[in-house]
């Protein structure tokens, strides 16, 4: 068993240790906010809890819904997932089919990223299929078609926040990291037009073992906390446009310096806690996602199929998920950013060289699923 997993079944009686009791301060004040302005969602996410007590997942539903994308950034995770030939692909109706199944086992939060949705013909037909009456909504972007404009008709159709990925502060580097000269300024203005338009607003990041320390990631967490903005660091993967790229990987000494940081700054990582809730690793029970041809993942970079949308009901493939043990368990790291363990013998060894995503039944055996 690897070194990084805690025997905590999910739904099991030491999963009461999972929830921290105290809510801070800010996160009363976007409770109770959300509760003016989405009351359907707030009583969602106030059953959190207690389906955590139950085993069920929580998770937020990153949908991949288009891979259409006018950036090639060089860490881009998507590229081996589009697929050539004829393949069924999300339309409008399958997200209203999507939407129900999600709030019908009591999911709140969708992530509608792709690719660049502000690219997406469909976009608005996408929100309306959503619901933004079931669902809070967050938007993935470069920034680069985000102006005012935009911005107030995003919030007027139901968008409820931006994530906006910014790679650094100095334009130059930026705008190599994501080969589009132009990009960082065009970036700042989105945030500028996001904030404006009333529009929660949150700074996605990539951060490598190399960024992790130096002085240029504490410059931009205090350049972008200065504007009242929070940092969401994604570590890097060794997936993608980065498979095999094991430099940039961080360690638990790394892991443990952040939290430091988090004491600090707003700034945080998908190991945080959220909601009063101590997850860890969230693949399966706070994030599942979904590709534009329908297979449900553990999360945007374990590319693995646990099953697919248009074949079997979303709540069989979520249980089927949470039966395996790296996914239905406490594990208290970033398996696919830090565990060398699982991503040696998982990843390189089952996934890397194959069609993408491969087969749960491909990568995991008896021996990995929850006794």
């Amino acid at each position: 068993m690897e070194r990084s997993l805690k025997l905590i079944k999910w739904g099991s009686p030491e999963s009461e240790n999972l929830t921290e009791k105290k809510v801070n301060k800010d996160e009363s004040e976007k409770r109770s906010k959300l509760a003016q302005e989405k009351p359907y969602v707030y009583e969602k996410i106030m059953k959190y809890e207690e389906k955590v007590r139950k085993g069920e997942s929580i998770a937020i539903i990153q949908f991949q819904y288009n891979y259409r994308c006018n950036f090639h950034c060089q860490h881009c995770d998507i590229t081996k997932l589009r697929k050539k030939g004829r393949h069924r692909i999300f339309t409008p109706e399958d997200v209203k089919e999507l939407s129900k199944q999600a709030d019908a086992i009591g999911l709140a939060q969708i992530v509608i990223t792709g690719g660049e949705p502000l690219v997406f013909p469909d976009f608005d037909r996408v929100v309306e299929a959503i619901d933004p009456s079931k669902f809070w909504i967050v938007a993935d972007t470069n920034g680069w078609f985000l102006n005012e404009e935009r911005a107030r008709h995003l919030k007027k159709i139901g968008v409820d926040k931006i994530q906006l990925s910014i790679d650094g502060l100095e334009p130059k580097e930026h705008d190599e990291f994501r080969r589009s000269p132009g990009s960082h300024q065009r970036c700042l203005r989105a945030l500028d037009a996001a904030i404006n338009a009333g529009l929660n607003v949150i700074i996605q990041t990539v951060v490598t073992k190399q960024r992790l320390r130096s002085d240029e990631f504490i410059k931009f967490i205090e350049f972008f906390n200065e504007k009242g903005v929070g940092v969401f660091v994604t570590y890097g993967k060794p997936v993608g446009d980065w498979e095999g790229n094991f430099d940039v990987l961080v360690t638990r000494e790394d892991m443990d310096y952040m939290r430091e940081l988090e004491k600090k700054y707003n700034v945080f990582t998908h190991l945080t806690p959220a909601y009063g809730l101590d997850l860890g690793c969230i693949a399966v029970k706070r994030m599942i996602s979904i590709t534009e041809y329908g297979d449900v993942m553990p999360c945007p970079y374990i590319h693995v199929s646990l099953g697919n949308f248009f074949k079997e009901p979303l709540k069989d493939i979520i249980e089927k998920g949470l039966k395996i043990k790296y996914f239905g368990e406490y594990v208290d790291t970033c398996l696919i950013a830090e565990d060398r363990n699982f991503i040696e013998k998982y990843v390189v060894k089952k996934i890397y060289g194959k069609e993408l995503p491969v087969p749960y039944s491909e990568v995991f055996t008896e021996e990995d699923f929850v006794k």
